[in-house]
């Protein structure tokens, strides 16, 4: 198969396992992000994930995770629920309701690796899901997937950004997708809306005071400041995206591993308080909610 097959091929094997898009970007350096990275990181925005400091020439160079890489595929996976939380409760960022999402997206990436490696031959490749130092949307922006909205999220006309990111870094040369241009225009729906003020600029978080870095990635008990102004939510955070005009075109997802938890439809703040570490295993244990664990979740309910 010549290239242009092969990413034919490659679209229509990411449509038959329900990715919302899939685009390429040609392996490179990233050098127009040397210079965000570092100021982001100089002026203390990581908060406490010293691991945002660590790889950094990883982090802007995919070619030094995968030598000889030649094209970063990117593919945009839905997690939009179709049901709601039930009022009252402690708040559950989306994406955490069902299996966690590592697993779930790589499984699928996987399958389409196997099924172009019948045309292709061997890959030298890797595949990532959130899991290693690569700016994931930075490149679904390069490979034409969206834009970086002013929440610093990757936004999709038409869709919105309810979605999970994963990318093959790999040896196949496949014609890179054009960028799209930026369509948030004068909207400041998500600055505007962010109850800590976490958005300090356009495309700019400030993980110090953001709610989801907070209840779920810092260790230290959650200011007295962030609690009084966090609106309840407990893991996670989904403000800036509910307010982001870009997702009333949201569509509920088809992923049966991302079907909630029953706890999600049924239970009241009193049994979230009384809930134990030996209930949270038991309900929660496939779920993104353990990477806070339980004694995390306790604080970010004030039942610590």
């Amino acid at each position: 198969m010549n290239r242009a097959d092969i990413k034919q091929r490659l679209q229509q094997l990411a449509q038959d396992k329900g990715f919302i898009a899939v685009g390429c970007a040609t392996a490179r350096r990233l050098d127009e992000q040397d210079n965000t990275l570092r100021s982001w990181l100089e002026k203390g925005y990581q908060g406490s994930m010293g691991y945002m400091e660590r790889n950094l020439d990883k982090r802007l160079d995919p070619r030094l995770l995968v030598p000889g890489a030649k094209t970063v595929i990117v593919f945009l996976y839905n997690y939009f629920p179709a049901e709601q939380q039930l009022p009252d409760v402690p708040k559950i960022a989306r994406y955490a309701w069902g299996e966690d999402y590592h697993r779930v997206v790589k499984d699928h990436i996987y399958d389409i690796v196997k099924e172009l490696e019948t045309h292709t031959g061997k890959i030298n490749g890797r595949v990532f899901v959130d899991s290693a130092p690569v700016m994931e949307r930075q490149w679904a922006a390069l490979a034409g997937l969206g834009w970086l909205g002013k929440n610093s999220l990757l936004l999709r006309k038409g869709v919105g950004s309810y979605f999970f990111i994963g990318t093959i870094v790999c040896d196949l040369e496949l014609e890179p997708d054009q960028p799209t241009t930026h369509h948030c225009g004068e909207c400041t729906a998500c600055i505007d809306a962010c109850p800590t003020q976490a958005i300090v600029a356009d495309g700019v978080v400030d993980a110090g005071r953001c709610i989801s870095y907070i209840t779920i990635e810092s260790k230290a008990p959650m200011p007295d400041e962030i609690r009084s102004n966090n609106e309840g939510w407990a893991f996670g955070c989904d403000i800036c995206q509910e307010v982001c005009p870009w997702n009333k075109f949201s569509q509920p997802h088809a992923e049966t591993r991302f079907e909630p938890q029953q706890a999600f439809h049924t239970w009241d703040m009193n049994e979230w308080e009384q809930m134990d570490e030996n209930m949270f295993n038991a309900v929660f244990g496939k779920t993104p909610l353990t990477r806070a664990g339980w004694q995390k979740l306790k604080n970010s309910l004030g039942t610590d």
